[in-house]
C-alpha cells in the first residue's frame, strides 16, 4: 500500500505524540480504574445482596479460617479491605502496602476454584462458571498490581528507549562491567 510521505511523516509524528502521553499517564490511569473497581466493589458488599460474590467470598473466608469467621463478620472486614485497595491506588498514596493488601486478597479471592470447584466450573479446568469467569479475571488484576509495584521507586514506562542500551548484547553488557575475565 502505497502512503504519501507527508502523510507518513505525519502519522509517525503523531504516533510518537500518543506514546509519548500513553507512557506519561498509563500507568497512573491503571492505578485509579483498578482503585476504583476495588472501591466500588467494596462497597457493594456492605449492603447485603448486593455483590453477587458475597455468598461465594462468605463461604471462602470461612473455609480459609476453619469455620472462625462467620459471614457477619467476614463480609465487613472483606468489605473495608477491598474498599482500603481502592482508596489506596486512587489516591496514590501507601503503595506498597496497598498493593500487599491487593495480592493477600487475590491469593483469597482465587481459592475457590480450588474449595468449590463444582460451582466454579462446568467442566473442570476449562469450562468456568460466571463465577468462575469472575475469579478468573483476577489475573487482569494481579498484573496490573506487578506493574504498579515496578513504579513505586520511581520505576515509569518510556515511550523511547535508549537505542544503545538496546542494542548492546549480553557479552557487551558483561565486558562494560568492571569484572575479572576468567577463562574457563
Amino acid at each position: 500500500m502505497f502512503i504519501n510521505k507527508d502523510l507518513q511523516a505525519r502519522l509517525n509524528n503523531f504516533d510518537k505524540l500518543a506514546t509519548r502521553l500513553m507512557a506519561k499517564h498509563s500507568i497512573t490511569l491503571l492505578r485509579i480504574s483498578v482503585g476504583i473497581v476495588f472501591f466500588w466493589f467494596g462497597v457493594l458488599k456492605f449492603f447485603p445482596s448486593l455483590s453477587p460474590a458475597e455468598d461465594l467470598a462468605a463461604r471462602t473466608i470461612e473455609t480459609l479460617t476453619f469455620g472462625l469467621m462467620k459471614e457477619n463478620i467476614s463480609l465487613p472486614i472483606l468489605a473495608l479491605w477491598e474498599c482500603a485497595i481502592g482508596v489506596g491506588l486512587i489516591t496514590g498514596k501507601f503503595m506498597r502496602g496497598t498493593l500487599l493488601l491487593l495480592f493477600a486478597q487475590m491469593s483469597g479471592t482465587i481459592m475457590p476454584l480450588f474449595f468449590f470447584p463444582n460451582e466454579t466450573f462446568t467442566h473442570f479446568p476449562y469450562a468456568a462458571t460466571l463465577e468462575g469467569q469472575y475469579i478468573i479475571k483476577n489475573m487482569v488484576l494481579i498484573s496490573a498490581g506487578l506493574v504498579m509495584w515496578a513504579t513505586v521507586r520511581g520505576g515509569q514506562l518510556v515511550a523511547e528507549p535508549n537505542q544503545k542500551r538496546q542494542s548492546m548484547t549480553v557479552k557487551a553488557i558483561l565486558q562494560s562491567q568492571t569484572m575479572p575475565q576468567v577463562k574457563l
